[in-house]
């Protein structure tokens, strides 16, 4: 069985969790010996790499880079009830929904380090959808983790673009 393969039977809740009771402690650590908000920056670079390459295998591990296979994909992240959804628009050219509960920001939260949901979390969203399929915008103007009542996440296809490019089609 792959290593992603494998993450996924924890649940990507349990994933961050355990991901930020490594990071926090690393980047609090750095950040007392190295200028804290260039360690902060230098981690959110990588993390949206890292991001933006899970997009890339997603897109291959379920067959495809439309909405429609990504909207199948949240599952992954709703496990064990660590996302509540209300979907307010799903077609092939959008996919919009609201997150009413966040397991995530809760755990954060419980961890004593709110600031830090949003770089560890967050953060990945916009580069995860470039890495499944660069025709793919997010717009997103709140999160739970920010203090709002629900996330608004907005995916839409990039009107000009007819067909997906042959490098994200999937296998």
């Amino acid at each position: 069985m792959a290593v992603e393969d494998r993450l996924n039977e924890i649940g990507v809740l349990k994933r961050r969790e355990i991901e930020a009771r490594i990071l926090a402690p690393l980047l609090e650590a750095l950040g007392e010996e190295f200028d804290r908000p260039r360690v902060l920056e230098i981690a959110r670079q990588v993390i949206l790499q890292v991001a933006t390459q899970q997009g890339q295998q997603l897109a291959v591990q379920i067959g495809g880079c439309s909405l429609a296979h990504f909207a199948a994909s949240l599952e992954a992240w709703k496990r064990d009830g660590a996302l509540q959804i209300e979907v307010q628009e799903q077609s092939e050219q959008t996919f919009a929904f609201h997150v009413t509960r966040c397991q995530y920001a809760e755990m954060y939260q419980k961890l004593g380090i709110p600031e830090l949901g949003v770089l560890l979390s967050c953060n990945r969203d916009a580069a995860l959808i470039q890495g499944f399929n660069p025709q793919i915008i997010l717009t997103r103007t709140q999160t739970i983790m920010q203090g709002a009542p629900f996330c608004d996440f907005h995916y839409r296809l990039r009107e000009h673009i007819a067909s997906q490019p042959a490098a994200h089609q999937g296998a």
